[in-house]
């Protein structure tokens, strides 16, 4: 008989991501007698993860079953896939720090998980604990294939092939497949019929192509329609979240020549051009959402009150098929049934014109050898200045995290553009100090400082 994989998740409390993701599995014929191991701190969590599970293995009628951990080595003993979701801090306090600390400084931000100092500081906080996974993962299950969903999906990413090269991992993301969406309904096209290639890093990839297939199996290039709504004022649409409207990217397409694959609150903090102290008109203008996130992590923890009550009470758990891509890789590996998927991971020369060592986001096949990324070339001129402008950041927090040599922190904060476009030196450096000093503990040692006295 089959043997049947287990799928282990680290960091299982984060339910609805976790529900989605087993609801997928589970729907897939190979997957179906899956062992689910749900891992993680928070007891209460935990048993809800677990009740969900449960309902959605007799929803679907299907031979799954579930096992529930507090030990990571345990649960990650045998296992085929890893699919790790945390978030080190949560919302209070380190996501609350991230935020009110360089608000102090006049440093506002949208949802600061992953670039600027908030990224930084989200980077120094995580990835000792991703290390973590790694290390018991080459102990207990050193073939088994890592998706991680963590933000700074870039930042992480790159640590993770810096410090443990042989471990199979990929980063995963549902900006590229979730923005093309957006854009087919923004020109009424249905999304089956668009084509697009993209690549870049993770939340700074852009659409290489983009394209509407005809009636006769040609493609037409959909750019200069993109560029006509915006100017007539017909795109973007109004989207899921009315204080997002997604002007900041259609301005960039307009200046770049592409669109690129995260959404405008995010873009409006990776670059120096939105955010601007005494420039109110560009918020409005633009529709930029400061303190955004922290607004999402409050509306989150409301809505699963309820949520997580209803899950307890349902017989049956409704199952709707998600954007994410973790089904469908383990499937294909499982199975040996290819697919496409965008993943990020190690450039190594998928994209010619950045470092060879830095995490790209590229087109992956994904076969029973596992995810292969696929060439790409050099990206437009443009593109790459920009994007380096973010990897110069994401390098020096990793080679702070490798060296443990704290100034690099500073160094990296230094480099962000939108914090170097509002502060100057001396303010950079006590802001890190502030957020070091405030974070305290959620940091590795080798990071935690005291405040220092400046001298006068």
């Amino acid at each position: 008989m089959a043997r049947n994989p287990k799928i282990t998740f680290i960091g299982a409390g984060s339910t609805v991501f976790m529900k989605n993701i087993v609801g997928d599995v589970l729907q897939r014929p190979a997957l179906s007698g899956a062992t689910i191991a749900l891992m993680d701190l928070n007891p209460q969590r935990l048993e809800e993860s677990a009740i969900v599970v449960n309902k959605l293995i007799s929803t679907l009628g299907v031979k799954a079953k579930a096992e529930t951990y507090s030990d990571q080595r345990k649960a990650l003993a045998g296992a085929d896939f890893v699919v790790v979701a945390f978030q080190i801090g949560g919302y209070e306090p380190c996501t609350v720090t991230d935020f009110e600390v360089p608000k102090k400084y006049g440093l506002r931000q949208t949802i600061a998980d992953t670039l600027g100092v908030g990224g930084i500081m989200r980077g120094l906080r995580t990835v000792p604990h991703l290390w973590k996974v790694c290390e018991d993962m080459l102990a207990v299950c050193p073939e088994a294939i890592m998706l991680q969903y963590v933000n700074p999906m870039a930042i992480n990413t790159w640590a993770i092939s810096e410090k443990y090269p042989t471990i199979r991992q990929v980063g995963l993301c549902h900006s590229v497949q979730g923005t093309a969406m957006e854009l087919a309904h923004d020109l009424d096209i249905p999304y089956e019929e668009i084509r697009y290639r993209a690549a870049g890093i993770n939340h700074m990839a852009f659409y290489l192509k983009f394209e509407h297939r005809q009636p006769d199996g040609s493609y037409r290039n959909l750019y200069p329609d993109l560029l006509r709504a915006y100017r007539e004022g017909r795109a973007p649409k109004p989207g899921w979240n009315p204080r997002c409207p997604n002007k900041v990217r259609y301005e960039m397409l307009t200046r770049l020549g592409y669109f690129v694959t995260e959404s405008s609150e995010h873009f409006a903090e990776y670059t120096p051009y939105f955010i601007k102290e005494g420039r109110d008109d560009l918020i409005e203008k633009f529709g930029i959402p400061l303190d955004e996130y922290p607004k999402r992590c409050i509306e989150q923890i409301e809505r699963w009150k309820g949520q997580a009550e209803a899950y307890r009470s349902a017989d049956k758990i409704e199952v709707q098929p998600s954007k994410e891509y973790a089904s469908s890789i383990i499937n294909s590996v499982w199975t040996g049934e290819p697919s496409v998927i965008y993943g990020n991971v190690r450039n190594n020369g998928c994209i010619t014109s950045l470092p060879t060592n830095c995490a790209a986001e590229v087109p992956c096949l994904v076969d029973a050898s596992g995810i292969q990324p696929t060439f790409i070339g050099d990206l437009p001129p443009q593109l790459t200045a920009l994007i380096r402008t973010n990897i110069n950041v994401q390098e020096l927090t990793v080679r702070a995290l490798m060296t443990e040599n704290r100034e690099h922190i500073y160094h990296a904060a230094m480099m962000d553009p939108h914090t170097a476009a509002e502060l100057d030196l001396d303010q950079i450096w006590s802001l890190v100090d502030d957020l070091l000093a405030t974070h305290g503990d959620w940091l590795p040692e080798w990071a935690r400082t005291t405040r220092k006295v400046q001298a006068a």
